[in-house]
């Protein structure tokens, strides 16, 4: 694992040590059953759809709150643009994000009927009913930080919370692990989404070779997502043609000052790409 990871997993262990001696493991589930269900994420039959993330700040980019006033009015954008979901960064030491912002973006787009993500580096269920409370309808897994019995518990836990996950790899050997535990899970009735992340961890560059590397890797009954790289209509319409159902993208729409126009086009973009690469199949 990269030093990048590994960092983010100690620091999020440490989050969740405060949290639980705050609010108790039971008493935190208690809350998220109580919770009114999250708008289901649904996606779109034109073939494509745009996850917009939400973050204040990136090791790789720096600020990227310069276009935005307020969590609710960049994140409503993105809905009325026509995003399926929205991703929130709620890690505080990297990414300047909190589960406020995650509550504030759901408040928002809840009346739209799109749900929110929690990204962050999670390692505990806990986490996930954390993700839940403030609102969230998705939380994001990252594969490389954790084992099969982990992932299964992560994945256990958001399923019963009716959250989807995105799961998420950056080799092969990531996929490898995906593909082994969703393997187990056939009978289960869940939303899962596996995404490829074409950011090098060391270096933080971006390889955008490594969609059409590992995309045929990637199980052929879940929706494939596109995340990091992916930085305008062009790049959009490379990965819908290469079988990618939906991308991920961030610091291009955090760096827009029309996100909602700046959403339309690129989601566009990937549809017509999708016809496209449809009516070639046909």
């Amino acid at each position: 694992m990269s030093g990048l990871l590994t960092d983010m997993a100690r620091l999020s262990y440490e989050r969740y040590e405060q949290a639980k001696a705050s609010v108790s493991e039971v008493q935190l589930w208690e809350r998220a059953n109580a919770m009114a269900p999250p708008p289901t994420l649904r996606l779109s039959a034109e073939g494509f759809d745009l996850i917009a993330e939400c973050k204040l700040h990136s090791p790789s980019a720096g600020n990227l709150s310069s276009h935005t006033s307020d969590v609710q009015s960049r994140v409503a954008a993105y809905g009325l643009g026509g995003a399926a979901a929205v991703s929130v960064l709620t890690e505080p030491t990297r990414f300047g994000g909190t589960l406020e912002h995650l509550t504030q973006a759901a408040q928002v787009l809840t009346p739209l009927g799109v749900p929110t993500m929690r990204k962050d580096f999670l390692v505990e269920p806990y986490q996930v009913m954390e993700a839940r409370v403030a609102g969230a309808g998705g939380i994001l897994v990252i594969a490389r930080m954790l084992d099969k019995s982990r992932i299964t518990a992560l994945l256990d836990c958001a399923v019963m919370l009716r959250l989807f996950v995105l799961i998420e790899a950056f080799d092969v050997e990531d996929v490898a692990l995906i593909n082994d535990v969703l393997s187990t899970r056939r009978q289960h009735d869940e939303k899962i989404l596996v995404g490829i992340n074409c950011r090098d961890l060391q270096s933080l560059k971006v390889n955008f070779e490594r969609f059409a590397e590992l995309v045929s890797f990637l199980p052929n009954n879940y929706p494939k997502v596109a995340e990091s790289g992916v930085g305008n209509t062009e790049d959009v319409r490379r990965v819908a043609q290469l079988g990618f159902k939906m991308a991920l993208i961030g610091t291009t729409l955090m760096n827009s000052p029309d996100p909602r126009l700046l959403a339309e086009q690129l989601l566009y973009a990937g549809r017509q790409a999708a016809l496209s690469l449809e009516m070639m199949k046909r």
